[in-house]
């Protein structure tokens, strides 16, 4: 422990963020790292507790007091090190885990918690600046050849570890560049894509092959060639041509609000709205990008992927930006006592809301409203609690005006078209239906194939993605070699 009573001495301290009218002109990052000595009274604040409860509330099981203890020391080489052994890809979670480490931090019982994440961000650009992020080939080969269909971060860290495992890992990509959701769904405000890029190049160099433009299956529509896949193969060519194959897609069927008025123009999936805007910022001429200029814009779900079409619409130059969200308004401060270390039920107010948002809880959509094919507005009503249950409160019909409506209401499943493909079945949810078990775990019914992240679990964060992807790697390790070096 470095310093005993350095949560008794040091506060939190958040990191910073630039000024919003400086971050509105641009789609660049603009949280500020904390600085060496920042990042050293931060790590003094953890408190090296007999039951460090940050550990088990990281779905990665990150070992953070040792990464503190050795930030506090200066010790940044073997922190990343320590942070390696539990996380394939830390600039990842480091910049967008919501960190249900820090929900479960021993000081949060009563104080603030120790800021995990901004350690954890701070130790692996560290890392990249200092040239300690090399690759990791396998000094022996196995002889066996893996296909991963899906290349967001469960694929990513699955594929990395089964390279390092020795085996001759491909990688498949329907999309026109590696990443997933990573790529198209976060904007790039919160995450450059030269972290994606970056990974990319030293997977490489530890031997995964990708294949970007595939799409494993037949095309939804029966063509042959679409905006963003090239090529097709069948399940069965890669049952042939591998010796496991391992389905890491993601749970890409968004929720949809079937309410009259739904085919007008301007209501979109938010999934329509923001990997159109990450395309043009990776110099992509797109022929007509859905835009929020002028525009009143209404975002219907409050979680995080309707924040991303709050900062996405501010930098589009709206004119006014509305976020629904169905339930009511949480407090401001959890009830610690009641949810702590579990994920507490409380306000959170994001970067994009800061930068300026309009949100309104306790609040459903009845109808779209249009003129001549255009969406106008939105019939709501308020919502309330009454013996359990959600009721409309009669009189409290209203009409908001709206241009441009984007639905961020989560995703329900993954899109069934791979999972059909192989023959795969799939849950009550239709997921993939595949258990956690330590032996036999991650495979699916059909033989040699494996299912990890999202397409398995649903809709859920970057970290239990990279944590799924982990585990599978070593399932899938352990069936091609009766045995598993891999970390479980």
């Amino acid at each position: 422990m470095g310093k005993i009573t350095g949560f008794m001495e040091f506060e939190r301290l958040e990191e910073g963020y630039k000024p919003v009218p400086e971050r509105l002109k641009n789609y660049q990052e603009f949280v500020l790292t904390l600085d060496d000595g920042q990042a050293k009274h931060q790590a003094a604040r953890c408190m090296d507790c007999g039951t460090p409860f940050c550990n088990s509330g990281c779905p990665v099981n990150n070992i953070i007091p040792d990464f503190n203890e050795l930030v506090f020391r200066g010790d940044w080489k073997n922190a990343i090190d320590v942070l390696h052994s539990t996380n394939n890809f830390p600039e990842f979670t480091g910049r967008i885990c919501p960190a249900p480490c820090e929900a479960a931090c021993t000081l949060n019982v009563n104080d603030e918690a120790v800021g995990i994440k901004s350690i954890e961000h701070a130790i692996i650009d560290r890392a990249w600046a200092e040239g300690w992020v090399q690759a990791r080939p396998a000094v022996q080969t196995s002889g066996k050849k893996v296909a991963v269909v899906g290349s967001g971060p469960a694929g990513m860290a699955a594929a990395q570890q089964l390279a390092r495992a020795g085996h001759a890992v491909t990688l498949f990509e329907k999309n026109d560049r590696i990443g997933g959701l990573l790529r198209y769904g976060i904007p790039d405000f919160k995450m450059e894509k030269t972290h994606i890029d970056r990974r990319v190049a030293q997977m490489e160099q530890e031997g995964v092959t990708f294949r970007t433009g595939v799409l494993v299956g037949a095309l939804p529509d029966g063509s042959k060639v679409t905006n963003w896949a090239h090529e097709t193969i069948s399940p069965m060519r890669l049952q042939q041509d591998f010796d496991a194959v391992l389905l890491t897609g993601g749970a890409e069927q968004s929720r949809d609000l079937p309410v009259p008025g739904r085919d007008l123009d301007g209501v979109h999936f938010a999934m329509e709205f923001l990997p159109q805007q990450n395309k043009v910022n990776a110099g992509d001429l797109l022929s007509a990008q859905l835009r929020a200029d002028g525009k009143r814009v209404i975002v219907i779900g409050g979680g995080d992927t309707g924040s991303d079409c709050v900062g996405t619409s501010n930098r589009h130059g709206a004119l006014s930006v509305t976020q629904f969200e169905l339930m009511p308004e949480p407090p401001v401060e959890e009830n610690r006592p009641l949810t702590w270390p579990y994920w507490p039920l409380k306000l959170r107010t994001s970067s994009s809301h800061q930068e300026g948002c309009e949100r309104e809880f306790a609040i459903s959509t009845k109808e779209f409203l249009g003129r001549n094919g255009q969406v106008t507005g939105l019939k709501t009503v308020r919502l309330e609690w009454r013996d359990g249950k959600q009721v409309e409160v009669a009189g409290s019909e209203q009409v908001l005006p709206a241009d441009l409506v984007l639905l961020a209401m989560g995703f329900v499943s993954p899109v069934a078209t791979v999972l059909d493909a192989f023959g795969v079945e799939r849950d009550t949810r239709g997921n993939a239906k595949a258990s956690t078990e330590a032996v036999g775990g991650y495979a699916t019914n059909v033989p040699k194939v494996f299912a990890a992240g999202d397409i398995r679990r649903g809709q859920s964060l970057v970290v239990w993605a990279i944590r799924e992807g982990r585990q599978a790697a070593r399932a899938v390790d352990l069936f091609l070699m009766g045995a598993s070096e891999l970390p479980r």
